[in-house]
């Protein structure tokens, strides 16, 4: 009944009376049938959250139209808002390395098309996964990272994500640190998954430092990527529990399977516009 294409407005201002009524207002007065609408106001900070779907062919103006017409209400609230197409998929750039698993998961969810994306290529720092990624038509691109190179190998990432029109960046299992030059020219559009439950366990082998500490929980978190390392605001987070007969080797092992499922979720919620952010803080409307 409500399949088709679809606007999907996003919002966040300053909490105060008369957000929903006008925003809705102005939809109904356009003939807009809303299908799915979702709000939250933080107390705390005093703002207000708001996710709203729309089906393109009730309303009575095109998608410049609706920009143009809405500015006023937006500036009236002070919004920071954006308006999406749902013809348009989003484009999404993958880095990875040798680590195969998270890579292996998106590209099976977009070959069924769970995930209703395009991928216009695929980058890594080692040449291993070269045949899998063409085997599915996917361009490759091989840029070497060394320690000598690392400024120049982030300025060809950055101008390969422009040359594709790149619309979000996801390191899947990349395993390099990007530059914080990169991180700030693409806020909120770098995914990364982290095989920890941020906060705890940041940097390299974070199986190894909870299986040192003794812990009987470990997860996986996906966030966006900012210059300070691991510290992006979350997206999606899962835990799997374990014990004291569990090894590293067990760590890793289920490890895996959560940090192919977090990632997955997280890129959805991202691609679907449901995650609004507010500092280092995200809502996420599921």
């Amino acid at each position: 009944m409500f399949s088709g294409r679809r606007f999907t407005l996003c919002l966040s201002c300053p909490d105060r009376v008369g957000i929903v009524a006008a925003v809705s207002s102005f939809i109904a007065s356009h003939q807009g049938w809303i299908v799915e609408a979702q709000h939250h106001a933080d107390q705390i900070a005093q703002r207000f959250f708001m996710r709203q779907e729309i089906l393109a062919n009730s309303l009575a103006l095109d998608i410049a139209e609706f920009r143009q017409q809405f500015l006023p209400i937006a500036q009236k609230f002070e919004m920071d808002w954006r308006l999406s197409d749902s013809d348009q998929k989003k484009r999404v750039v993958i880095l990875a390395s040798k680590s195969d698993h998270c890579l292996y998961d998106l590209l099976a969810r977009w070959q069924s098309r769970e995930l209703d994306i395009e991928i216009p290529c695929v980058i890594s720092n080692h040449e291993d996964l070269r045949k899998f990624v063409e085997w599915h038509g996917i361009s490759y691109s091989c840029i070497p990272v060394t320690p000598d190179n690392k400024a120049d190998a982030y300025d060809k990432i950055g101008t390969q994500f422009e040359a594709v029109q790149g619309d979000v960046m996801v390191l899947a299992r990349y395993m390099q640190i990007l530059s914080p030059a990169v991180c700030d020219r693409y806020p909120n559009r770098i995914i990364n998954i982290h095989h920890s439950f941020l906060p705890s366990f940041i940097g390299a082998k974070p199986y190894h430092q909870a299986y040192n500490r003794g812990v009987k929980l470990i997860g996986a978190t996906c966030h966006y990527v900012t210059s300070d390392l691991d510290a992006g605001p979350i997206i999606d987070q899962d835990v799997i529990r374990i014990d004291h007969s569990d090894s590293i080797e067990d760590l890793i092992r289920y490890g895996r399977d959560i940090e192919k499922t977090v990632l997955a979720r997280g890129l959805r919620y991202h691609v679907e516009d449901r995650v609004l952010v507010h500092g280092n803080k995200t809502v996420v409307f599921r």
